[in-house]
């Protein structure tokens, strides 16, 4: 009777405490559920001016447990709490509830019979949610020294509801975020992961069970991330009819492949005929559950529990087959064995917890993430062993495999060189239109668009360069070149680019190069300047205001090598401490509070770090958040020549020059007749391809050929054979040929020596270059002849 007596003062206690006592996020002993009632409205569509006139009805009990389930639902329920401030300062908390997938969760707070009303939920836009996050949050402000009510009204299309009420303050909210964000982001990426690399397999060894599993884990990827509102955030952020049965369609494809895929591995149709007739009447249940899916709102809201209940179906189905198997004696390898125990064990814990069977807690709300993860690496354990069964098997799969992986490989190098065929071709014309109308000295508007196209190509042609660089480094391709250059010529240039669009940001912008840089170096002109390019667009990139400065000096060293360094110092964002050792890997991202507030620093500086270390030289960063950084960039380079050295022009008239330009693309023929004007070199005809070019050489002279490469009908490097070799073309087979390409591969380059072209440069062409060009090899034809 004591018992008793004290078990009804326990309840009737909790009772009073969680109606008239407000919940303190400071002092309060205890969590906010305990301080807050819930009561169902079935489908009485309640609004907050009835429930605060009196006009309800709502019965309001106490919740029991911190986040409680009410099963699978179509009704209205809504909370209540009170929350205290005794500071004397307003403070701001967030409030997650509900699931992420739930359709309607609106809050209101109340203060002196007046209410603000806040939105979430999947049944509206994600813009229009007041926190703009995948889950069902709440951003609150309490006043100082007061107590607000609060309501919340739920409500869900059929799919389970929960009632969490977790508050946090702003730290403890992100943090939280943070570490969440690592655990989703190796599940996610350890699933999709895995998908892609079977489905590589399914497409080399043409097997099946790889296409069955890689489709079931990305599509268990699909349904996870659509149960974590990450669909709805990134894909779906209008809501609308397709999010609203995101869920269901992604359950019902994982449900099918996977039967699908242990049907395949195990052989069933093969060795359990009896047993393969209960997967197809599943397979069947499935797609009826997909029809009723699409009828009406209805038939939506039954196909949830009965969805659940036929996945449990499947995963008994699944063990029974197995079972059955070893007692016959088949075997079956380990490591699916064990992957198949995780699954059951977690989808198990999903599916009860959906139907209320299992109570609430991390690990149940969280049981199929564990239970797939180690079912996938399992699971990719047994496929491995099948890979090497099938190798065992068939050797000749192995050939075939083989000869297909040459296949892309070579394919993966010419998809290369004609992507950057195809892109830097129309670059080339851009820039070339952008150039020339510049020359033109345009005022206003004018010259506001050109230079704004001309940075856009140059942004563009950085990107693909970075793209091409990338796969070079990631096979051990990429190697420098070495060349004479001035290095105050190619970073004048760099340098004038980015001065413009800093300006644009209304940002300051110095730029000096110390007189103690050589006039010529020895090295890669190239990857020089792309160094330099990288470092300052990050500068412009990262800063909103203040100011940019570049300087370049030099300094001796030892064996005629001088030691350029390039020192870049902006007032931008700054970098943590803790993020600046992961500024060199690949697509590392820089952010803001979560937040793409500038974008990522990409490929961008990975490959800069790569470039550096190939010039033998180091790279230092000095950051402050929010207050700027400073990058030290040094490059250890051969000096040629240190001063510069009046010279007696060479004894050349660019008038004199005749020009055979062979190039098949119209707009790259209308560019370089504007650059040849420009440069005065006015002798000049144009061939469409090879043929045409060997037809004007039969019947004229000329003194430099400008050879596209990709050409139809005869290409450049057939064409310079021919004039190379051919007895015919004795005459002028040292005639200089100096390829104009938008093919940038190493590749390319080695084959134009190889073929007999004496230089290479590449689209969009740099004028000032080809002209140096045009003039050197000229004048060394002059002083052979």
């Amino acid at each position: 009777m004591r018992y008793l007596i004290l078990f009804l003062f326990c309840v009737l206690h909790s009772v009073l405490f969680s109606q008239n006592t407000a919940y303190n996020p400071i002092k309060s002993k205890g969590k906010l559920y305990e301080y807050a009632e819930f009561a169902k409205a079935s489908n009485s569509n309640l609004s907050i001016n009835d429930i605060l006139n009196g006009e309800s009805n709502l019965d309001f009990n106490p919740l029991t447990s911190e986040n409680q389930s009410l099963g699978f639902t179509s009704d209205n329920y809504w909370l209540n709490f009170k929350l205290e401030n005794t500071t004397n300062q307003a403070q701001t908390y967030y409030l997650q509830t509900a699931r992420p997938i739930t359709d309607i969760a609106n809050l209101y707070q109340i203060s002196n019979n007046n209410y603000i009303e806040y939105n979430s939920g999947d049944a509206i836009a994600f813009n229009d949610r007041q926190v703009q996050h995948r889950k069902t949050v709440f951003k609150l402000e309490l006043p100082k020294n007061s107590v607000q009510k609060f309501y919340i009204h739920l409500k869900s299309d059929g799919e389970t509801l929960n009632l969490p009420l977790l508050i946090q303050t702003e730290n403890e909210f992100w943090k939280s975020n943070y570490n969440e964000h690592l655990f989703l982001g190796f599940f996610y990426g350890l699933l999709f992961l895995a998908a892609i690399v079977y489905l590589f397999f399914f497409t080399s060894l043409s097997n099946k069970t790889f296409l069955y599993y890689s489709i079931y884990v990305l599509s268990i990827a699909l349904l996870q991330s659509a149960l974590d509102g990450i669909i709805f955030q990134y894909i779906l952020p209008s809501g609308g009819y397709l999010n609203n049965r995101t869920v269901l369609i992604t359950a019902l494809f994982s449900n099918f492949f996977l039967l699908k895929y242990c049907e395949r591995f195990l052989k069933v149709s093969q060795r359990a005929k009896h047993i393969s007739i209960a997967f197809k009447v599943l397979y069947i249940t499935i797609i009826i559950l997909g029809v009723l899916l699409f009828v009406n709102e209805k038939t939506k809201e039954f196909v949830y529990p009965i969805s659940n209940v036929n996945g449990l179906l499947s995963l008994i189905l699944i063990l029974v087959t197995l079972f059955y198997l070893r007692y016959k004696s088949y075997k079956i390898d380990v490591f699916f064995s064990v992957g198949i125990f995780f699954l059951v064990i977690g989808l198990l814990g999903f599916v009860m917890n959906n139907l209320s069977l299992l109570p609430n807690n991390f690990i149940t709300l969280n049981s199929a993430k564990f239970g797939i993860t180690f079912e996938v690496i399992f699971l990719s354990l047994s496929m491995s062993n099948l890979i090497r069964d099938l190798r065992l098997e068939k050797e000749k799969s192995q050939i075939i495999a083989l000869n297909k992986s040459e296949e892309i490989s070579e394919l993966k190098s010419y998809f290369m060189s004609n992507i950057s065929h195809e892109l830097r071709t129309p670059i080339n014309a851009i820039m070339g239109i952008a150039d020339d109308e510049l020359s033109k000295n345009p005022k206003g508007e004018m010259l506001k668009n050109f230079e704004v196209i001309k940075h856009a190509s140059l942004n563009l042609l950085s990107n693909i360069n970075d793209i091409l660089d990338f796969e070079k480094i990631e096979k051990g391709e990429l190697k420098l070149r070495t060349e004479h250059f001035n290095p105050k010529t190619a970073v004048i240039q760099i340098s004038d680019n980015w001065k413009r669009m800093a300006e644009k940001k209304d940002l300051k912008y110095s730029f000096e190069i110390d007189s103690t840089v050589p006039e010529v170096l020895e090295g890669d002109p190239e990857r020089f300047t792309q160094i330099i390019n990288n470092v300052l667009s990050n500068a412009v990139k990262f800063t909103h205001f203040g100011k940019i400065d570049c300087n370049i000096k030099s300094t001796t060293l030892e064996n005629n090598i001088a030691e350029i360094a390039i020192i870049i110092k902006d007032t931008g964002i700054g970098i943590k401490d803790s993020q600046i050792n992961n500024l060199f890997n690949s697509f590392g991202q820089m952010r803001l509070n979560d937040k793409r507030s500038f974008g990522g620093v990409g490929l961008g500086l990975s490959i800069t770090k790569h470039l550096i270390d190939l010039f033998k030289g180091s790279i230092e960063i000095d950051s402050e958040e929010n207050r700027g950084t400073s990058v030290t960039v040094s490059l250890p380079l051969k000096v040629i020549q240190q001063n510069k050295i009046e010279v007696e022009n060479p004894d050349i008239s660019k008038a004199e020059i005749k020009v055979l330009v062979v190039e098949d693309n119209t707009m790259n023929q209308l560019i370089m007749k504007k650059i040849l004007k420009t440069l005065s070199i006015n002798n000049f005809q144009i061939a469409s391809n090879g043929v045409e070019a060997i037809k004007l050489l039969e019947n004229n002279t000329f003194d430099v050929i400008l050879m596209d490469l990709q050409m139809p009908e005869m290409d450049g490097y057939e064409t310079t054979t021919i004039i190379r070799n051919d007895i015919t073309m004795h005459s002028i087979k040292n005639i200089p040929i100096i390829a104009v390409t938008a093919d940038a591969t190493d590749t390319a380059r080695e084959k134009v020596i190889d073929v007999g072209m004496n230089d290479y440069i590449t689209k969009p062409v740099n004028r000032d270059l080809l002209y140096r060009k045009i003039l050197t090899h000229r004048k060394n034809e002059l002083k052979i002849a």
